[in-house]
């Protein structure tokens, strides 16, 4: 992706809110109302009761492709959040200049596939130990995140958190890095643009592969 390719934008120090691009009031570009595989929409309206939870873990190109495929799942997006700059562009969130890191929208059923579910797929699909950096993704635009929308999301997150954290630790991995907030405090969550969205469905070929640890997000006598 843009950011392992151009050294200019290999920033692994957050930028401060006085430093970052001020952004615009509105996007400048327009974004699809579809799933390209699922059929739904990208932003809504969704069936009563879907919840919403929004995870950064490097490239979203295939983080998001990761979520799509679960059960339960209504509708994914790829988009920018917990950064600074109003209506950012791509461009400009690879310059490490609006503190966001790229994120998937994970809609979801309850029902079909819990809160913890999720999560465990988020664990398990990348290295949230790395700080800001995926692999060979380096800057701030890949650093791990949770950004909840309900009191049991955060009780998941920081359920599944500790039981990842132990099962790292017993395999010589470091301290998770994890950015864990509320969606309020973590800012608007802007979607990124068209030719993003399920990248990996319309381009089979391309590049973004997950980091996963190949450690399991379950206690060690489940």
């Amino acid at each position: 992706m843009f950011g392992s390719l151009f050294g200019s934008s290999l920033k692994t120090t957050m930028v401060t809110p006085e430093r970052a691009l001020s952004g615009r009031a509105d996007a400048l570009y327009s974004v699809p109302e579809t799933h390209t595989v699922l059929g739904t929409p990208l932003a809504g309206p969704w069936p009563e009761g879907t919840r919403v939870l929004y995870l950064g873990l490097g490239c979203f190109w295939g983080a998001e492709k990761e979520f799509w495929q679960l059960p339960g799942v209504v509708t994914t997006a790829v988009g920018y959040q917990g950064g600074f700059t109003q209506n950012p562009t791509y461009e400009e969130v690879c310059t490490a200049m609006t503190g966001h890191t790229e994120t998937v929208l994970v809609a979801y059923d309850p029902a079909v596939v819990s809160d913890t579910e999720i999560l465990r797929m988020f664990w398990e699909s990348h290295d949230p130990t790395q700080g800001f950096r995926q692999g060979n993704d380096v800057g701030t635009q890949y650093r791990s995140a949770v950004y909840w929308t309900t009191p049991e999301q955060e009780v998941a997150a920081r359920t599944t958190l500790d039981v990842f954290q132990q099962n790292l630790t017993a395999r010589g991995f470091g301290q998770i890095t994890t950015d864990l907030r509320p969606a309020e405090a973590a800012g608007p969550f802007y979607y990124a643009e068209g030719y993003h969205q399920q990248y990996l469905d319309k381009n089979p070929g391309g590049y973004c592969p997950v980091h996963s640890t190949g450690v399991a997000c379950q206690p060690a006598d489940a």
